[in-house]
């Protein structure tokens, strides 16, 4: 980092300089006096007097890049899920003592103003939290990087339930403002879409040269919004640039004055739908349309952002693989390939082969599903007729890379039509998938197996052409956030015992291990680990209206709501038990008690998924009502689950629900962050776990259900989920009681197409591996039965898994694929 003076002066780092900049924004930004300010005031007062503190680093990380031009990363993401931005610039500037007191000698209480704060709702989960994660560690880390997105002005719907059936309303984060956030409308770029191509000679006689024109049928404007992503507590600070929609055009004063109030902002109205919402339901034409605009709008818009603001007058795009590597996170943002080949051959004149080969050194691929369905495809009628020159420029790839592969593997046409980017049936379609690893220099999975897999069967045949092209890089998760800030209590407990070095270093939680069979260690521990559980009693009580029993044990499943995901095995064991308690078969009295937790949210369109969650909220409602069964058995399912409830549900935890069907789920990280927080996990040989399990022992890990190779036997034999609903009488207990109504006032067909698709369907084998998922919750009661041995083990979970570090994720990721620098950081 530069040595000079700072281009602005950092306010003075005391509580009498805090105390001056915060009423100078209450007063000058706000314009309030203390005495008749709003919580909100109060908020955005305090919020932007934490920038303060940012601001020269920010100013002179930027300058820095720009003065020397190093080799860094650009991250594409369709979603950055960042959660409250305020604890974390507290953290990360060293304030968070500072501004507690400052703020007390005004008679404000800081927690009161945190709570204020409104979660941007600009991810869905993991792939969002994630990126969030990623580029926290690089700027710590000293990495120059900047993230690029969208400013969704809804973001992600609003989950309520109503008659335990989810329901979408609007999430209106922006509604009191954004104070993280810079405009630049004077930044803008103009995208297009839409209209045709045409061929024309550039040039006279041996230097005439044939190129293409596009000209576009309609274009909008790309305004970014700057949030400063601040190093732990270095001299570094990042950018994350997320773009909104905006039209050329927006108000028509003419058709105005006729009197068509709607026509006249029609063009506004039509752009701004682009940057309106995350993920708009695509079961509609329509919405398939907009998804694609949505993800062409904002490469379009950062590749060109890049190209003319970051990089200086007169750069030679021939070096642009020296300095910068875009990122492509999962396939949403892979478009942006074929417009990088645009921009140089179209915009730039370069002629094809040497614009190929710098587009092919400047992307990174990683793939975050093995699902068939979860990697995008593009009808060419749309992508045609949304982006015609890119669509010629796929096919022009296309040629190209088949050809290749004929010259490789010879006149095998299967094999070609295999790893064709164009898909033939069952329509005319672009494959993103084939174009990223046609065009990546690397492609990684996010877990040892899901990489294996990756190699192995969703793209084996890429595989075998470029063995070399293929890594693993497994995912990891922020200590900063999800340890630090998250768990105050055991972040204490961890420094007390080894320093506070572990926060950017999280290899040296090892240095716990012999704690774990030190008896007082153990018994503070488990204080803190009840007390993060009267934080989660106190806020879903006052956030949902949900009671939980403290004492009881805390089964956590959190995540999207999907299939794959496997919620309904979870909700069959719960309602086994139930049957179990209320027949007798379990003595009350000898059970341990537990309080399953559940959060998710299911896509709009998702019908299954959407019925799964009215089914947990229906039996929770039944065996909640209970007055003996629910002394020892709750479902709590707070709407709505974000970030910010993760930081207190996490912590809480003693169950870690990680059960997907083997072979399905790519890697996880909120298996990561429950470990990490203390946490024992149930879950099967699938993603991460397989890391998590082979780092914290077996004897710390309860390991249920088939393998990944035994899912794929059985599938391949014929599965016949009915078979097992047949042979298992507490499996068809606990179906038979879903069938008949008992969870729905007697209406059999209520939950009937969910019993229909478990017994017709059972794509991922729910009922396949239910009798192995009860015998390991059978393992997890006898565990917790020895509150020692249990703390015992959950220490030694919080010892191990260091290596799932965001950081470390991050020192790998620049080790074997992007060769970028680092200025600095921890």
């Amino acid at each position: 980092m530069s040595e000079t003076t700072p281009l602005i002066a950092s306010p003075e780092h005391s509580v009498e300089g805090f105390v001056r900049e915060y009423l100078r924004e209450l007063n000058f930004t706000q314009g309030t006096v203390l005495q008749r300010a709003s919580t909100n005031d109060e908020y955005l007062a305090l919020a932007r007097t934490v920038r303060h503190y940012l601001m020269s680093r920010w100013m002179e990380t930027t300058t820095e890049y720009y003065r020397t031009q190093p080799k860094g990363v650009a991250y594409l993401s369709a979603e950055f899920l960042l959660g409250r931005q305020l604890g974390n610039a507290l953290l990360a500037a060293d304030l968070t003592d500072i501004a507690t007191e400052a703020l007390a000698s005004l008679g404000i209480d800081i927690a009161e103003l945190a709570e204020a704060e409104v979660e941007p709702g600009l991810g869905n989960g993991g792939l969002g939290r994630l990126a969030a994660c990623f580029i926290d560690s690089l700027a710590t880390m000293g990495v120059p990087a900047i993230g690029y997105g969208i400013r969704y002005e809804y973001g992600i719907f609003r989950q309520n339930f109503v008659d335990g059936r989810q329901v979408e309303e609007p999430d209106h984060w922006l509604d009191n403002g954004s104070p993280w956030e810079f405009a630049h409308p004077e930044h803008e770029v103009t995208v297009s879409f839409g209209g045709s191509t045409e061929r024309y000679t550039d040039g006279e006689g041996d230097d005439a040269v044939e190129r293409t024109r596009w000209t576009p049928g309609w274009q909008v404007l790309g305004v970014p919004y700057n949030y400063m992503v601040p190093g732990y507590r270095n001299q570094q600070v990042n950018t994350l640039r997320l773009w909104s929609a905006r039209a050329t055009h927006a108000f028509d004063l003419k058709i105005f004055n006729y009197g068509d109030y709607a026509e006249a902002v029609r063009a506004q109205t039509f752009a701004e739908n682009i940057s309106k919402v995350l993920y708009p339901e695509d079961s509609t034409p329509q919405g398939k349309e907009l998804r694609l605009q949505q993800q062409y709008f904002f490469v379009a818009c950062s590749l060109r952002d890049f190209i003319d603001r970051l990089l200086p007058g007169g750069f030679d795009l021939r070096r642009l693989p020296e300095r910068i590597c875009f990122q492509l996170n999962d396939t949403h943002p892979v478009i942006a390939i074929p417009e990088l080949q645009r921009i140089l051959v179209d915009e730039e004149g370069l002629d094809w082969d040497e614009a190929w080969d710098i587009t092919r050194r400047c992307f990174a691929y990683t793939c975050h599903t093995l699902l068939p369905e979860a990697l995008e495809v593009w009808p060419v009628e749309l992508l045609g007729r949304l982006l015609p020159r890119h669509l010629e420029i796929i096919y022009r790839i296309n040629d190209d890379f088949l050809a290749e592969v004929r010259e490789s593997r010879g006149d095998d046409e299967l094999l070609v039509r295999r790893m064709s980017i164009i898909a033939e049936h069952p329509q005319r379609a672009v494959r993103m998938a084939h174009l990223a690893t046609v065009a990546a220099t690397k492609v990684n999975g996010v877990a040892e197996l899901h990489s294996q897999l990756l190699r192995d069967k969703v793209l084996a045949d890429f595989a075998t052409l470029w063995p070399e092209k293929f890594t693993n890089v497994t995912n990891g998760v922020t200590p900063r956030r999800f340890v630090r800030l998250a768990n105050p209590g055991l972040s204490g407990l961890i420094t007390e015992a080894i320093g506070d070095g572990w926060v950017t270093d999280l290899d040296r939680l090892r240095e716990l291990e012999p704690l774990a069979d030190d008896p007082e260690f153990r018994r503070r521990f488990r204080e803190v680990k009840s007390a993060n559980k009267d934080r989660l009693v106190e806020l879903l009580a006052r956030r949902d209206g949900i009671d939980i029993d403290p004492g009881t044990m805390l089964d956590v499943m959190v995540k999207r709501l999907h299939e794959y995901k496997r919620q309904t095995l979870k909700l069959l064991h719960v309602i086994t038990l139930y049957d179990r308690l209320r027949s007798g078969e379990l003595d009350l009295a000898d059970t341990v008690p537990r309080t399953v937790v559940f959060g998710a949210k299911a896509a709009p369109g998702y019908v299954m998924a959407k019925e799964i969650i009215a089914l947990i909220n229906h039996v929770g409602a039944v065996i909640n009502a209970d007055p003996e069964i629910s002394r020892v058995l709750r479902i709590a399912f707070p709407a709505n689950y974000d970030v910010t409830v993760a930081e207190t549900l996490i912590p809480a935890a003693d169950l870690s629900e990680q059960i997907s069907l083997a072979g399905k789920e790519a890697s996880g990280t909120g298996n990561m962050k429950f470990a990490l927080n203390g946490a024992l996990t149930v879950g099967t040989d699938d993603g991460a776990n397989v890391e998590i399990r082979q780092l914290v022992g077996d004897d710390h890990f309860f390991l249920f259900g088939l393998t990944e190779p035994e899912a794929a036997a059985v599938a391949e034999g014929g599965y016949r989920p009915s078979a097992y609903y047949e042979e298992n009488a507490s499996l068809r207990r606990a179906l038979d009681l879903v069938a008949r109504g008992e969870f729905s006032g007697g209406d059999r067909s209520t939950f009937e197409p969910v019993v229909s698709n478990l017994l017709g369907e059972d794509r991922f084998m729910v009922l396949a591996d239910y009798q192995s998922y009860l015998d390991a919750q059978e393992r997890v009661e006898a565990a917790y039965r020895d509150p020692d041995a249990w703390s015992r083990s959950a220490v030694l979970n919080v010892a191990r898994t260091g290596f799932f570090s965001s950081d470390r994720s991050m020192r790998d990721y620049l080790d074997r694929i992007w060769h970028a620098e680092r200025l600095g950081g921890a």
